[in-house]
């Protein structure tokens, strides 16, 4: 007790005293590691140290996450909001300099910068992506087209096709060729306007460039031929999908279906529905959901009542909706409603 005599007293406010102790409490009693962690339970722990801008722990578990198989998400940089929009220059050039560069070599490295891109692109924060991608180019940490996806993504959804196609330049520059899903960014933002010309144009680029479409390719093509109201043009494609194996989304069903309907073409719709039937019934039930709800929209009840009556014959699950339209409209009572 004499060596505390000896000490100066110095008055200390006890808000702090406390703080300090918890601190200290803390310290000693870890909250334990568990035996197989999630991907969840590392971006809470670095989305902890990013808030704390201690970057060297940030480091440390962006590299042993990826030993431990958790890989990083959408939400491994949500330390990251449109609140740090000020001091975002300086918060990108610690990680992306620093923090980032410093990791282990390969996908470790790559996968943290893509996440990056991924989180400011969600935020709208192009320029800062843009910044993150310079960085890896000019350090060679894995820059290809995937990083660039989420860039075109959002450029094309907000119809700045201008600056979507400087981005592809920056790709070329960069001796990165666009690839399939870049491309479609591009053919879905045409399609989805309805921009038939410029959907033509683009297609006739991926064919020079020796690309092959997918199904995402046939499902813009589907939509902006429903778009520009020639749905004898989206029935040719699909024919040409079933032709070549390439399965359909459940967004191409709905194009079709809602552009027949919108034409007047109830019959049509009815049969292009049963004309896929039986083969998925997670389809089934969404297609003819999607037609029964229409009819209702519509006020076309009759065949809405035909297509509910139908669905239950082929024991398909109803929303809440179409079973209260079913009980209150269908004269077969007997049968019973899924629950």
């Amino acid at each position: 007790m004499s060596l505390f005599r000896k000490l100066p007293h110095k008055p200390h406010n006890s808000l702090s005293i406390l703080s300090i102790t918890n601190r200290f409490f803390k310290t000693l009693n870890p909250e334990p590691f568990p035996d197989v962690p999630t991907s969840a339970y590392y971006d809470d722990l670095v989305i902890s140290a990013g808030r704390d801008r201690d970057f060297d722990t940030l480091r440390h578990l962006l590299n042993k996450r990826v030993k431990d198989g958790c890989f990083n998400t959408t939400n491994t940089f949500k330390f990251i909001t449109n609140n740090d929009v000020p001091a975002l220059s300086v918060l990108l050039d610690e990680l992306t300099t620093n923090t980032l560069a410093r990791l282990d070599k390969g996908f470790a490295r790559k996968s943290a910068y893509d996440s990056l891109v991924a989180r400011l692109c969600k935020l709208n924060q192009i320029d800062g992506a843009l910044r993150v991608i310079e960085t890896m180019a000019s350090g060679e940490y894995g820059l290809n087209a995937c990083t660039f996806h989420p860039v075109l993504n959002v450029l094309t959804k907000k119809k700045e096709m201008e600056r979507a196609w400087r981005v592809v330049e920056m790709m070329r520059e960069f001796q990165i060729p666009p690839d399939l899903t870049a491309y479609n960014y591009f053919l879905m933002a045409y399609c989805f306007n309805g921009d038939v010309n410029s959907a033509a144009d683009l297609l006739t680029k991926m064919v020079q460039a020796g690309v092959s479409a997918d199904t995402r390719t046939y499902d813009a093509l589907v939509l902006g031929a429903c778009k520009a109201g020639k749905v004898e043009g989206a029935l040719v494609i699909l024919r040409s999908m079933v032709d070549d194996g390439v399965p359909m989304l459940l967004s191409t069903h709905m194009y079709v279906i809602r552009a027949l309907l919108g034409m007047g073409y109830n019959a049509q719709a009815v049969k292009f529905v049963r004309c896929f039937a039986g083969k998925d019934t997670w389809l089934d039930k969404n297609n003819f959901g999607c037609l029964a709800s229409r009819f209702i929209e519509l006020q076309r009840f009759d065949e809405a009542k035909l297509v509910v009556e139908e669905m239950k014959k082929r024991e398909l699950e109803m929303g809440e909706k179409l079973k209260d339209f079913y009980q209150i409209n269908c004269k077969d009572q007997n049968f019973k409603i899924n629950k």
